[in-house]
């Protein structure tokens, strides 16, 4: 483990991957401000996405920010920027403290409920480079992320991610694994994800 990272960093030894799980990134006061900020003050959107021929609502919120207006696009979905404004260059400034990297756009996620999920993917678009490094922040309700790796079928991990914690996918776990968010019978209330990353 790099000495970058404090004494409570969980280190996922998983093949053709890193993942580092920093369970109280932000400190819980510090994150319920957050939480409720971002609830109120984003301008989330909700785009229509199409899996095997029949498009529907994406089954949750987003929105972006950015450096210099590049566009994101996943799933046949373009997304434009906004500019960054202060909570989320705080948010992003703190990350950068144990993840030397210089995040130039972040996609929030915005879970209103256990209904509202994300499928089975990889952060592997081209204009993200050959080995991206994904930061994934997470405020509010708990929920499970799931890991699979491609070829490996045994090999599978999940993580509850805490309020106020912080996620680091680095390396090639783009390529060998895709990860998912499922929904949840569980009564719970709301969640909101923040994925920084590198445009390239």
């Amino acid at each position: 483990m790099s000495s970058l990272f404090p004494r409570d960093a969980i280190n996922f030894a998983v093949p053709d991957a890193e993942i580092v799980y920093f369970p109280e990134f932000f400190e819980t006061l510090q994150a319920d401000d957050f939480l409720e900020r971002l609830k109120n003050d984003i301008p989330w959107q909700q785009d229509h996405i199409t899996v095997y021929g029949k498009t529907h609502p994406q089954p949750r919120l987003t929105a972006l920010f950015g450096n210099e207006g590049k566009p994101y696009s996943y799933s046949n979905i373009v997304m434009q920027p906004h500019a960054w404004n202060p909570l989320l260059m705080f948010i992003k400034t703190k990350i950068e403290e144990v993840c030397p990297e210089n995040f130039t756009t972040v996609l929030l996620n915005y879970y209103r409920d256990g209904k509202d999920s994300n499928g089975w993917h990889a952060d592997n678009e081209r204009e993200l480079g050959r080995n991206p490094v994904i930061a994934s922040v997470s405020f509010g309700a708990e929920r499970v992320f799931h890991l699979q790796h491609n070829t490996i079928k045994e090999e599978k991990l999940k993580i509850t991610l805490e309020h106020g914690s912080l996620l680091l996918m680095k390396g090639t776990t783009q390529h060998f694994w895709k990860h998912q968010i499922p929904k949840t019978s569980k009564e719970i209330g709301p969640r909101i994800n923040l994925t920084f990353r590198i445009l390239k």
